[in-house]
């Protein structure tokens, strides 16, 4: 048991003065308050939030310029990659990550490898492969199926090795050769049948797309979250209002393309892919604003120059400077990414809650830019800076 002493305390039900008391033993918050009890670790001075939940990353991936030299290594070497990911991800103060695609088992082995406690890593949940049309984007690492027969198969196919989110891509990509952007590629009876399966394990699904029209499919099918959805229209943005979806911006993505360039050794195709969605982006927060559509933090990490362990650090000040306050992004990277993720334990510095906690010098809920200045992070009681 320990104390974290003369905290300032901020999350999601405010700023409060109080001492936070922690179990080793089970990892959790036994009080939020008064109370002291073992071991005394004075933060006077500092702020105590919760970690971060990153609801969109490939561990697989380590930011490279370009992604099509992934297709030449073996799954193993990805995994000394995802081992690395994990630990940059962790010390940041990101206590929680969603992977969204990654070659075979290889997100659901670090799931179970940070569990188990062979590698330090945040909490993984992980979606296997993504379900992707025949050449459609992110075909070399995903599970190519066609008809909605074909798709209810692959998904349950992700279910059955473990899968805690089922994703297809709804629409084309700009890292992928030859993809269109926002050309739609799974049907909208495609997706109703990833849903129903996934659905029918209680597991929620996710859904890249771009494109107004792949958004709109994948919404009335009953996707869970939109990932990037830079060409987000009005229609779309009320449809997700309407329907309870998600939505995963991933920012840092498409900017980190954009700011380096043909330069930096990225696709001439995927830098002009990229401008032209960065160029909608601002419109499509517009959109999402107005109707009110529920916003999770999500990165993309491991996209190019996107690097693990800095990622969210920006993510956090763009979704302020699209429309954000401070205290909504540490919402949109707390309490709702926890509940996009399906978890009621992680998110908030509250009594029995999970001791995901991160000391920072500066309070986050006024500035986003606070999450450059962590001193301290605990994943489940540990301390691991």
């Amino acid at each position: 048991m320990f104390t974290l002493t003369g905290a300032r305390v901020v999350d999601a039900d405010g700023s409060r003065d109080a001492n936070v008391v922690v179990d080793e033993s089970t990892g959790r918050i036994v009080s939020v308050g008064d109370d002291v009890d073992g071991e005394t670790r004075d933060v006077s001075g500092l702020v105590v939030a919760p970690g971060l939940v990153d609801s969109h990353v490939h561990l697989m991936m380590d930011s490279r310029p370009d992604v099509a030299s992934y297709r030449t290594e073996p799954v193993e070497r990805a995994c000394y990659r995802a081992t690395a990911s994990l630990r940059e991800t962790l010390e940041a103060g990101v206590t929680t990550v969603r992977d969204l695609g990654s070659p075979g088992d290889l997100a659901t082995s670090a799931k179970a490898a940070v569990a188990d406690g062979d590698v330090p890593g945040p909490r993984v949940l992980a979606a296997g492969e993504n379900v992707v049309m025949t050449g459609g984007h992110g075909h070399w690492f995903g599970r190519e199926a066609d008809g909605p027969d074909e798709v209810r198969k692959a998904a349950r196919e992700q279910l059955k090795r473990g899968a805690d989110v089922v994703k297809c891509m709804a629409t084309g990509g700009v890292l992928t050769e030859g993809a269109v952007t926002g050309a739609p590629e799974l049907t909208e009876d495609e997706i109703r049948a990833l849903v129903d399966a996934a659905s029918a394990k209680g597991v929620p699904t996710a859904a890249h797309a771009h494109g107004e029209e792949g958004i709109k499919n994948a919404a009335r099918a009953g996707i869970t979250s939109i990932e990037h959805g830079m060409f987000m229209d009005e229609e779309a943005a009320h449809l997700l209002a309407e329907n309870g979806t998600y939505w995963v911006p991933t920012a840092s993505a498409v900017l980190e393309i954009v700011e380096h360039g043909i330069d930096a050794g990225i696709p001439e195709e995927a830098v002009a892919k990229a401008e032209d969605a960065a160029e909608r982006f601002e419109v499509a927060w517009e959109h999402a604003l107005d109707a009110g559509v529920k916003i999770a933090m999500g990165t993309d990490a491991g996209t190019p120059f996107n690097e693990h362990g800095q990622n969210a650090l920006r993510e956090m000040e763009l979704m302020v400077d699209y429309g954000l306050s401070p205290a909504e992004a540490l919402d949109a990277a707390t309490v709702t990414a926890a509940d996009l993720l399906g978890l009621d334990d992680v998110g908030k510095v509250a009594d029995g809650y999970v001791a995901d906690l991160v000391v920072l010098a500066d309070d986050p809920s006024d500035d986003a830019s606070a999450w450059r200045t962590t001193e301290q992070v605990y994943r489940a009681g540990s301390q691991v800076v």
